[in-house]
């Protein structure tokens, strides 16, 4: 029975969460997204010409700009799966994932800010002009910041390839693959929902009139990344069990911190926001570099342990 558990598991990550399934829809997505971006812009010509009356009903239908919001849509859902593939690899390449998601949210976000810029002298005395230039040092400290992370992560990444996997170990690398097959349907479930109604309320219902595209960075992500937390959560405690050194428990903690960091940040906007963002990046950063001179600091004391009982 737990053979063919074991089995099952194993033929349903082949089809969901392979390097073969992740390249088919990379592809899948490319076109989905060059296809929805001309769709949308068919859409704005078509209102603007006068065919279609839908531009009071959203103001993602105002201007050409607003059209880059739909690409960049389905590419934060893939980089979600690519979150999703990379849960059982690699917890860094995981966390690292989500930094890379809300860096994309940003960016996207810069989009919008440069649609309504207003080149005056009073360039810090205008809420739009300020959230852009907010929203652009984001970008770029974000954008280092994950550089500095990704390297980290390679660091530590060498030191678990050097490691022998214990039967504990495995066991915990199972029931990642579990958690992460368990995500894959509720990421079709909660983004469907998400896109249906944000669609509806957006473009066929008067009462959107006036919504803030500032509103769209909270369809799906704030309620997947609540799920998130509890992923979180739940793996540092099943971490537990093979495993109770501090400084493993404490990295692990501190990325449930840095994700629920990211979480509160769609509660807020304006400057709040952007430093809710920054800050979970860069608390991240500093977890991951203090437990690398942990680990760094064990294997010096376990090859001096070596040389001293040979």
């Amino acid at each position: 029975m737990q053979a063919a558990s074991i089995s099952l598991v194993d033929k349903l990550y082949q089809l969901f969460l392979s390097e073969k399934t992740k390249a088919k829809s990379e592809h899948i997505i490319t076109l989905i997204a060059i296809g929805s971006f001309l769709f949308h812009l068919l859409i704005i010509f078509l209102c603007r010409i006068g065919v279609l009356d839908l531009q009071n009903y959203s103001a993602l239908l105002g201007n050409p700009i607003g059209a880059i919001y739909t690409p960049f849509s389905f590419i934060l859902v893939y980089e979600v799966y690519l979150l999703i593939y990379n849960l059982p690899r690699s917890i860094t390449t995981y966390i690292g994932k989500q930094y890379e998601i809300m860096t994309l949210i940003v960016i996207r976000r810069v989009f919008k800010d440069l649609s309504h810029l207003e080149l005056s002298s009073n360039w810090f005395g205008i809420k739009d002009d300020l959230q852009f230039t907010y929203d652009i040092i984001a970008s770029l400290l974000l954008f280092s910041l994950i550089f500095i992370f990704m390297r980290l992560s390679k660091r530590n990444q060498q030191n678990i390839n050097n490691e022998q996997p214990a039967p504990a170990l495995s066991r915990f690398l199972r029931f990642k693959k579990i958690v992460a097959l368990s995500l894959v349907p509720l990421l079709v479930i909660v983004g469907s929902y998400s896109f249906v109604n944000w669609t509806m309320e957006n473009f066929f219902t008067v009462q959107a009139v006036g919504v803030p595209l500032t509103n769209i960075n909270n369809i799906f992500f704030d309620t997947f990344f609540t799920i998130l937390i509890l992923v979180d959560v739940l793996l540092l405690l099943f971490s537990l069990r093979h495993t109770d050194q501090f400084h493993k428990v404490f990295r692990n903690s501190g990325f449930i911190i840095s994700t629920i960091l990211i979480r509160l940040s769609f509660g807020v906007e304006g400057l709040i926001n952007t430093l809710l963002i920054i800050s979970s990046v860069l608390f991240g950063v500093l977890i991951l570099a203090i437990y690398n001179l942990y680990e760094q600091q064990q294997h010096q004391k376990l090859a001096e342990n070596n040389r001293n009982g040979s």
